[in-house]
C-alpha cells in the first residue's frame, strides 16, 4: 500500500468521523426542539385544566351566594308574594256574636277544601270565606274532628279563586328548623311572621271540645300567633304546609302551637267522606308523669315514665291487665318518658285494633303487657 493511500484512508475516517459527529448534534437539536413542543403543549393543558377547575369553583361559588340570598328577607318577600292568596279569611256566626279565623286552600286528590280550626267553626250557624282580594263566599262545614282540632269547608267559589298550598309530611321536621305563619290576627288580614320549630310532640287540651282527652303530637314554634292565627298554615321556607297554627298559651312571648300536617294527611279523607274521624287509639287510663319525687315516694328506681292512676270506662288496657300505680315506660320498644311522649306515639302510630307492647314497671319488675287498641269515646256534643 503506497503512502497516497495511507492518507486516503486518514481522510476517509477522519471524515466519517465528523459525519458522524454531525449527526449527533443534529439528532440532538431535533430531540431538544420535540421535546421543547411537548412540554410547551403539556404547559397549554395544565394551563387550560386551570382555567376550566378556576371556572367550576367560580360557579360553586355562584350557586353558594344564590343559597345565601335565597335565605334572606327577599326570598321571604317572593315566598310571601305566592303564598298569600292561598290564606283566607274565615268569619262564622255564632249565639254570641261573630267569630273569625284563618285558614288556607287545599287540593285533595281533585277535591278543593278550605282547611281551618275546628274551634274557628265551633258552634256556628253560618260561615263565609274572603279571598286575598277581598271576594267572599258562603261556606258549608264538611267535616271536623275535635281531637286534632280540624275542620274541612266547601266553598262556594268560581274555581279561580282557589290557589292550593301543598302540603308535605312533618314527619322529618326537626327542633331549630325556621317556619313562617301567615293568618289574620285581630282581623289583620294577611299577616306573615316567622320563627322557628322550638319544641316537637308537645301536647295541649281544650277541655271545651275535646273532654279532657289531649290533642297530641303538637308543633311548638317561636313565629308569634296571636287570636285570629287560628286555622292559618305553618310553613316552611319552601311555602310548603308542615301544620296548621291552633293555640298560644296565655301572655306567653313567643310559644305558639300547631297541629302537624301528618294529622291533616292522615285524617283529610275522612273528614270529606264522613264527616268525621274515628281513628284515634284509646288506652282508657288516667295518670301522670313520673319523677324524682314521685320515685321516692314509691321506692321505685324509675324517675320517667307515666304513672297509672285510674281507668276510664271503657278501658282497654285494664282489661288486659294493667292496673293502677304501674309505670309505662315504654311502647313498642319506644321509651315513654312522660304524657306528651305517650300520647303523640298513639297518635302519630297506632290505630285502633292494632295490639301494641306496653313495657310496665311493677315495682321495681319490669314486665310487658299486650293492649288491644280502641277508639275513644265521641267527642262532647
Amino acid at each position: 500500500m503506497g503512502e497516497f493511500d495511507e492518507h486516503y484512508i486518514k481522510f476517509s475516517s477522519a471524515f466519517l468521523i465528523l459525519i458522524f459527529a454531525a449527526g449527533l448534534m443534529v439528532g440532538g437539536i431535533v430531540s431538544c426542539y420535540i421535546t421543547f413542543r411537548e412540554i410547551n403543549s403539556l404547559k397549554s393543558e395544565v394551563s387550560n385544566l386551570e382555567a376550566q377547575v378556576s371556572k367550576q369553583w367560580g360557579f360553586q361559588n355562584v350557586t353558594y351566594q344564590n343559597i345565601t340570598i335565597y335565605q334572606n328577607s327577599t326570598a321571604l318577600a317572593e315566598m310571601y308574594e305566592r303564598v298569600k292568596d292561598s290564606v283566607v279569611l274565615i268569619i262564622g256566626t255564632t249565639s254570641e256574636g261573630r267569630v273569625q279565623g284563618s285558614g288556607f286552600v287545599y287540593n285533595f286528590f281533585g277535591t278543593i277544601v278550605v282547611v281551618t280550626n275546628y274551634h274557628v267553626v265551633h258552634d256556628t250557624t253560618s260561615v263565609s270565606v274572603t279571598f286575598s282580594n277581598g271576594n267572599g263566599y258562603a261556606t258549608t262545614v264538611v267535616g271536623t274532628d275535635p281531637y286534632a282540632d280540624l275542620a274541612v269547608l266547601s266553598v262556594d267559589a268560581p274555581e279561580d279563586e282557589f290557589k292550593p298550598l301543598e302540603v308535605v309530611s312533618s314527619s322529618t321536621l326537626r327542633v331549630g328548623d325556621p317556619v313562617i305563619a301567615i293568618g289574620n290576627p285581630y282581623g289583620l288580614v294577611g299577616s306573615m311572621t316567622t320563627g322557628v320549630i322550638s319544641a316537637l310532640g308537645r301536647t295541649i287540651a281544650e277541655e271545651e271540645y275535646t273532654g279532657g282527652f289531649a290533642i297530641a303530637n303538637i308543633i311548638q314554634t317561636s313565629a308569634p300567633i296571636n287570636p285570629g292565627n287560628s286555622g292559618g298554615p305553618l310553613l316552611n321556607y319552601c311555602g310548603k304546609v308542615i301544620g296548621i297554627t291552633t293555640a298560644i298559651i296565655a301572655d306567653s312571648q313567643g310559644l305558639g302551637f300547631a297541629i302537624p300536617s301528618n294529622t291533616l294527611l292522615r285524617e283529610t279523607e275522612a273528614l270529606i267522606e264522613t264527616g268525621s274521624y274515628d281513628g284515634h287509639s284509646y288506652l282508657g287510663l288516667k295518670g301522670t308523669n313520673m319523677n324524682y319525687e314521685i320515685a321516692q315516694e314509691m321506692g321505685v328506681n324509675v324517675t320517667y315514665g307515666w304513672k297509672i292512676l285510674d281507668f276510664l270506662d271503657p278501658s282497654p288496657a285494664k282489661d288486659c291487665g294493667v292496673k293502677i300505680n304501674d309505670i309505662i315506660i315504654a311502647m313498642d320498644n319506644t321509651t315513654i318518658k312522660n304524657s306528651d311522649d305517650l300520647a303523640s306515639y298513639l297518635e302519630e302510630n297506632t290505630l285502633p285494633r292494632e295490639t301494641v307492647i306496653l313495657t310496665i314497671r311493677r315495682g321495681n319488675e319490669t314486665t310487658e303487657v299486650l293492649v288491644t287498641l280502641e277508639s275513644r269515646p265521641p267527642p262532647p256534643a
